[in-house]
């Protein structure tokens, strides 16, 4: 255990990040407080919930009944998956439920997704902080912590659960290029990697299980792992069929291992419903520039910033970089081509790999010859991007 805690693992740096997580609960509970003061609990949500409970076979007192037409909707963006976590802290809380009631549900049903927010947060800083070092980890977890739409979908405040989503996308992404790094020494290629290969499959599981779509992520990771080992890609096909097959059996589980339900289910999955046609229309780009403003108002102009510096200084244009560069744009872009998806989807998932990108970029100029106007603007811009979210937080209290 002495080996465990050491300065690296438990020094200043993960005291300042804890402290930022910290901040960032406090404000998930200030929004959950606020909506179990309202005693709310929308149509979806209660179609969620009640089919969730039924799928663990613990059907709700009161509110009455879903029909099974709703429940394997024939177009279904989610798993089982999708709705057992949303419903699993009533499901395994003893004692009676009563969807009548929500003030009294609303703290648990919350849980999952207040632990999703920061474990993707932590996520962030982790990659971050070995990529970029201690700035570029800073930079990309204040930005997460005070981003509003990170702080919307951890708590449900009028949106769709989809954060465990974009923390299995980004978790699948990393932990591909993680363990690929790993085949580089000279250890025995899969007992030596079983816990990178379980969260690889852990993450691949919760991202396909939560939004059928992100099933793009599965190929992606492949893909990285090839770049970065070229010399040994039949090593890394090995441990990314491995990661794949855990999240096969994990989605499996999420069926109660009934083949029967399992096939019924991936045959009416919609996997995209997106068109090329979608981005021959101006409003599309109008509607994502909104959501990105909504997603994080810091984003809008930290964003372009990073772009223009990366195009422009060769320095910038590295793997790490570039890495979540292209996921981030491409969940962008597939988010634009399916405008009409009931929730955030590759919107929301996109955002994380932004984050980092802008960090990592950030995190390069602070070391170049600007650093002190470079360090003014980044700590100038965070600082009023955590000032503006808790106004409006305060402003949530008196509404």
């Amino acid at each position: 255990m002495g080996g465990f805690f050491t300065r690296e693992r438990f020094g200043r740096p993960q005291f300042l990040a804890g402290l930022l997580l910290i901040g960032f609960l406090g404000q998930c509970l200030w929004l959950v407080h606020r909506e179990a003061q309202r005693s709310a609990l929308d149509g979806q949500e209660l179609m969620r919930l009640q089919a969730g409970l039924r799928y663990w076979g613990k059907p709700a007192s009161g509110g009455g009944t879903l029909p099974d037409t709703e429940i394997h909707n024939p177009h279904a963006s989610h798993s089982r998956m999708w709705y057992l976590i949303a419903s699993a802290p009533l499901a395994l809380w003893p004692g009676d439920l009563r969807l009548e009631e929500p003030a009294k549900m609303i703290w648990l049903l919350r849980a999952p997704f207040l632990l999703f927010g920061i474990l993707l947060g932590a996520s962030v800083w982790y990659v971050s902080r070995r990529l970029y070092g201690n700035a570029g980890g800073y930079i990309a977890l204040t930005l997460y912590c005070f981003s509003p739409g990170m702080l919307r979908a951890s708590t449900c405040w009028l949106a769709e659960p989809e954060i465990g989503a974009a923390w299995g996308a980004f978790g699948a992404i990393f932990t591909a290029i993680a363990v690929a790094h790993t085949l580089y020494a000279p250890r025995e290629v899969v007992l030596w990697n079983w816990r990178r290969i379980v969260l690889l499959g852990v993450s691949l599981a919760l991202a396909v299980g939560s939004q059928f779509s992100l099933v793009i992520v599965v190929p992606l990771a492949l893909a990285f792992m090839w770049y970065v080992v070229p010399a040994r890609r039949a090593a890394a096909l090995a441990i990314w069929g491995a990661g794949c097959g855990l999240a096969t059996l994990a989605l499996f589980a999420s069926y109660f291992f009934r083949a029967g339900a399992f096939w019924q289910a991936l045959r009416h999955a919609s996997f995209f419903d997106g068109t090329w046609q979608a981005l021959a229309m101006p409003e599309v780009y109008r509607e994502l520039l909104a959501q990105i403003a909504a997603l994080s108002p810091a984003m809008v102009l930290a964003l372009p910033l990073a772009l223009a510096a990366y195009g422009l200084w060769p320095r910038a244009r590295y793997f790490g970089n570039t890495a979540p560069l292209l996921v981030g744009l491409l969940f962008v872009l597939l988010g634009a081509m399916d405008p009409h998806y009931p929730g955030m989807g590759f919107r929301l998932a996109a955002a994380p790999f932004l984050i980092v990108f802008v960090a990592g970029v950030s995190a390069d100029l602070l070391d170049s010859g600007y650093r002190s106007p470079v360090q003014a603007c980044v700590w100038g811009l965070l600082t009023a991007s955590a000032v503006w979210n808790v106004m409006e937080l305060a402003r949530i209290g008196r509404g």
